[in-house]
């Protein structure tokens, strides 16, 4: 018998800091709903663990190869997403180089810790104030 009970998706989402700048991060324009600014992320696949979904994510939609450096934080509030309840594994990464948008993201660029844009997807602007405040 197969199991019909909803269960939340597994996502993944990385603050990139570029160049070895902490308060320089990398955010992605997002080509499907829900629109706007967000950390680069996506869902993780079947047989895939968390880190490499990290990492191919951050390729996909950056065109960046990230070094992950530890785990963040995992938010998970049945909310946060417009599509479906979704927990998200946030990690801290770092890369070199310029950011190109791709796959899900129509650009992809560098902003500045006090620069961020005022349309920022899903739960984004908590998580990163939760990165810059060093709440985790």
């Amino acid at each position: 018998m197969m199991n019909t009970v909803p269960r939340p998706r597994v996502a993944v989402d990385i603050i990139i800091q570029i160049n070895g700048f902490p308060d320089r991060i990398v955010l992605i324009k997002r080509k499907n709903p829900p629109f706007g600014w967000a950390i680069p992320g996506g869902f993780v696949d079947y047989g895939e663990t968390v880190d490499e979904a990290a990492k191919r994510e951050a390729l996909e939609e950056t065109s960046l190869g990230v070094n992950l450096i530890r785990q963040f934080h995992v938010y998970s509030d049945p909310q946060r997403d417009s599509r479906g309840h979704t927990i998200s594994v946030v990690f801290i990464g770092s890369a070199h180089g310029t950011p190109i948008g791709a796959d899900d993201a129509v650009e992809a660029r560098v902003f500045e810790k006090n620069a961020l844009p005022a349309a920022l997807a899903f739960d984004h602007r908590e998580i990163l104030s939760d990165y810059f405040n060093q709440r985790y």
